[in-house]
């Protein structure tokens, strides 16, 4: 019923959310009236949670460059596909046999896009095999990323943002790419060679060395580790703005829902996961996972559809709001609101690019509110006063 209600009102304006409730229309539109800030680029949009009722739309429907609140869509398709206790494993697999203490053959260590995977979770694996008996390797260790493919940026990135705003993506990465105290680009290989070190350690020696491999169909399992709950890893990604999480989840998610584990099969699984929700997808474009693409689009309906069946949905919504950051407390919200009304009671996901500013969230768990604000570029600072004017106001109320 909510849903339904706000795919039908992303077409009014202002003046017809008015006579519903005068006053609070007309604060909210002198909050997002702000120089540099182009009102023909710009939308925004309000619900009365409990009733699903608009309080205020503008531009409701036009498709905007979304900046990291991109990464709403990937938050709510994951919590709504895999669950909020769901955990990716990484797993050891063995190829060869094992004679007494000694496993004549390969190891492989098979990553499935754990983006929390560390050095001490590799020690944990290591200390299973030795557990299980195991002194010695003949051969060496494989290292298996082909649970995604082996693209290393989301699409139509901007060349800097490799390295610079997430470390290479794969299925297999230990402490986000960082091996010996600086970033790889063979984040796989690291992991192998990680991997070793901590078979090392745990007194396991390992004839071979690392290498890239893929596991035999059927290689024998031998130790596993799981990653934290996924509610765990939606509410590092939102309320750290955390690109690489996000582009992991919606790899994740293409290879869960289209046995691919690509960006372009993941964008894919997130649209019909919103379309199943009944959230408007009218000049909606889901690209990368981030939100970093200029090629994303998303509306202030399409927003406030997510905000709403989330809410409304008991499996997700307590990992869905409380993954968002709260205002003058935490995450990007940190130093912003940080006076009442606001402070604490709004909870808000952020998006800046240079041509996006944007804030959706919940206020006093009464309203659902979007602001999306383009420009070439967008003025940042009168944009972000705008968007903290108008959840300002929501949080007088």
């Amino acid at each position: 019923m909510f849903v339904t209600f706000v795919a039908a009102a992303a077409g009014t304006s202002a003046a017809t959310a008015q006579p519903q409730a005068p006053p609070l229309p007309s604060r909210l539109a002198r909050a997002l009236s702000v120089p540099h800030v182009p009102p023909a680029r710009s939308a925004a949009f309000a619900v009365d949670l409990p009733t699903g009722r608009a309080v205020f739309a503008r531009h409701g429907g036009l498709a905007l460059v979304p900046g990291s609140n991109q990464k709403l869509a990937v938050a709510f398709a994951a919590l709504a596909l895999l669950g909020p206790a769901h955990r990716f494993d990484t797993t050891v697999y063995g190829e060869g046999e094992l004679v007494g203490r000694t496993w004549k053959g390969d190891l492989v260590l098979k990553g499935f896009g754990d983006p929390t995977l560390t050095r001490s979770d590799l020690r944990a694996l290591a200390f299973q095999l030795r557990a299980f008996g195991i002194r010695r390797v003949t051969g060496g260790i494989e290292a298996d990323e082909s649970y995604f493919d082996s693209r290393r940026t989301g699409p139509a990135w901007k060349s800097w943002y490799y390295f610079n705003e997430s470390p290479p993506l794969s299925a297999l990465t230990v402490d986000r790419a960082r091996f010996r105290g600086w970033l790889t680009r063979d984040p796989a290989l690291a992991a192998g060679a990680q991997f070793r070190l901590a078979l090392r350690s745990a007194g396991v020696a390992v004839g071979g060395h690392a290498e890239l491999g893929v596991a035999d169909p059927l290689a024998e399992q031998l130790a596993v580790t799981e990653s934290e709950p996924l509610s765990r890893i939606v509410r590092y990604m939102n309320r750290q703005s955390d690109n690489f999480t996000a582009e992991i989840l919606l790899k994740q998610l293409g290879a869960v829902d289209e046995d691919a584990g690509t960006s372009v099969a993941g964008a894919k699984a997130v649209r019909r996961v919103l379309r199943d929700a009944a959230i408007p997808l009218a000049g909606v474009r889901i690209v990368d996972g981030s939100g970093l693409s200029p090629r994303n689009r998303l509306t202030a309906a399409a927003l406030i559809g997510m905000l709403v069946a989330a809410w409304h949905d008991p499996s997700i919504r307590s990992a869905f709001v409380q993954s968002l950051p709260v205002a003058g407390v935490n995450g990007t919200l940190e130093d912003r609101m940080e006076a009442p009304p606001a402070r604490g009671v709004v909870l808000a996901k952020t998006g800046t690019t240079s041509e996006s500013s944007a804030l959706s969230g919940y206020v006093h768990g009464r309203f659902a509110f979007a602001v999306l604000q383009n420009g070439r570029p967008v003025s940042h600072y009168w944009a972000r006063r705008a968007q903290d004017r108008f959840a300002a106001v929501l949080a007088a109320q």
